[in-house]
C-alpha cells in the first residue's frame, strides 16, 4: 500500500500560489494617468519649475501721452531739440568725441590742444593788444601814441610768428613720436595749433584737460 508523500502538494494550492505570484509582479495602475502629450511638446516655465520674478516699479515702460493738437507737438518738439542741442553744447566742452566738430576729432588733435594749453602763449594778447593798437592809431590821437601803437602792433606779430614756431615744432615732434603711422597733415596741425593759441584761455573749446607746466 502506497502512503502518499507528506511533501506533495495539492493542484490547488500550486494555482493559487502561481495566481498571486503574477499578482505582485504585476504593478497597480495609477490613479491618476498624466495626458498624452505631443513630440513637439516644450514645457513651460511653470512645468520645469521655475520661478520669474517680478518686474519692479523702476523697470516699468513709460507711457508719453500724445500732443492733443498741433501746438502741444511743436511745444515738445521745441523743447526736445532744445535739449539735443544743451546735451551737444555740453559734450562738445567736455570734449566728447561724439559731440566734436570734425576739426576736432581724433587723437592727433587732443594732443595738439593738450601741447597749447600746457603752456602760456603770446597769442591769448593779440586780441588784446590789437584793439589797444586800433585806438592808438586814431588820426586824433597825438603822433607819439601813433608811433606807440606801431611799435606795439609790430612787436605782437613778431612774437606771434615766433611763438607758433615754436608750437608748431613741438606739435610735430610730439606727434611723430606718439603716432608715427598718423595720417594727419601737420600743415593742418600747425595751423590748428596756432588758431588755439590765440584764443583765450576760458574761451577755448573744448576746455583745458591739462593745467598750464603740466606735461601735454
Amino acid at each position: 500500500m502506497c502512503v502518499p508523500s507528506l511533501f506533495r502538494r495539492r493542484s490547488t494550492d500550486l494555482v493559487d500560489e502561481a495566481t498571486g505570484s503574477v499578482a505582485e509582479a504585476t504593478p497597480e495602475p495609477e490613479t491618476a494617468a498624466t495626458p498624452a502629450r505631443p513630440r513637439s511638446y516644450t514645457p513651460s516655465k511653470k512645468d520645469l519649475g521655475v520661478v520669474t520674478p517680478k518686474r519692479g516699479s523702476s523697470q516699468r515702460r513709460t507711457v508719453v501721452e500724445a500732443p492733443s493738437n498741433r501746438r502741444e507737438a511743436v511745444k515738445r518738439a521745441r523743447e526736445r531739440q532744445r535739449a539735443e542741442r544743451a546735451e551737444a553744447s555740453a559734450g562738445m566742452r567736455a570734449g566728447d568725441e561724439r559731440y566734436l566738430l570734425a576739426r576736432d576729432k581724433g587723437p592727433e588733435r587732443a594732443l595738439v590742444r593738450d601741447i597749447v594749453d600746457s603752456r602760456y602763449s603770446i597769442g591769448t594778447w593779440f586780441f588784446g593788444g590789437a584793439l589797444v593798437v586800433l585806438v592808438g592809431s586814431n588820426g586824433a590821437m597825438p603822433l607819439i601814441v601813433r608811433q606807440v601803437s606801431n611799435l606795439l602792433w609790430a612787436f605782437l606779430a613778431l612774437a606771434m610768428i615766433v611763438d607758433g614756431v615754436f608750437i608748431s615744432r613741438k606739435v610735430k615732434r610730439l606727434v611723430r613720436e606718439r603716432f608715427p603711422k598718423t595720417t594727419q597733415r601737420m600743415g593742418s596741425l600747425y595751423m590748428y595749433a596756432v588758431m588755439r593759441s590765440i584764443t583765450f584761455r576760458r574761451m577755448r573749446i573744448p576746455r583745458p584737460r591739462i593745467a598750464i607746466g603740466a606735461k601735454p
